[in-house]
């Protein structure tokens, strides 16, 4: 881990930060096309008086080299509730470097202190790097579980009753 790494809460003014890393990792995902999203929408729901949505960013040496967008969820088993990581983005140039290990433990310690009972997210199937550095951590893999999705024109005729 670098020694010049540093984990801090998102503030306003990294929202063009926070942008760039976000369609960074779109690029990555190859799913440029996705990102509808814009800045005065995230900075709306990340510095909202009441935010659902929370970022961290990790700097080395000052330069951005990563982030985290994540929410807290609900556990009706555990009765507790959960975090759920949105997002997890480190810069190439910073891979290897302790980056989003310390990303992930300062969320997994921000979830211990609030009395949450899981720390979970997605990964795509084919991204072996991540799949492979999150078993390292001791994460496990829900493979029974499906991922389901509602969004857009289908959400909407749903809502409306036309599904």
């Amino acid at each position: 881990m670098s020694e010049n790494l540093s984990i801090r809460s998102a503030k306003p003014a990294d929202v063009p930060v926070i942008l760039e890393l976000i369609r960074e990792l779109a690029v990555y995902e190859k799913l440029e096309h996705a990102v509808v999203g814009n800045g005065a929408m995230l900075a709306e729901h990340l510095f909202c008086e009441t935010p659902k949505v929370f970022c961290l960013i990790a700097e080395i040496d000052g330069k951005a080299a990563g982030f985290a967008l994540y929410f807290y969820n609900y556990s009706t088993f555990l009765t507790r509730h959960g975090v759920y990581l949105e997002d997890l983005f480190v810069k190439p140039e910073f891979r290897a470097a302790g980056v989003g290990k310390a990303l992930l433990r300062q969320i997994a310690k921000d979830a211990v202190a609030a009395g949450c009972g899981r720390f979970e997210w997605s990964v795509l199937d084919w991204n072996e790097p991540a799949i492979t550095f999150y078993k390292k951590i001791g994460a496990e893999p829900m493979d029974e579980w499906t991922v389901y999705r509602l969004s857009g024109e289908g959400l909407a005729k749903f809502a409306e009753g036309a599904l």
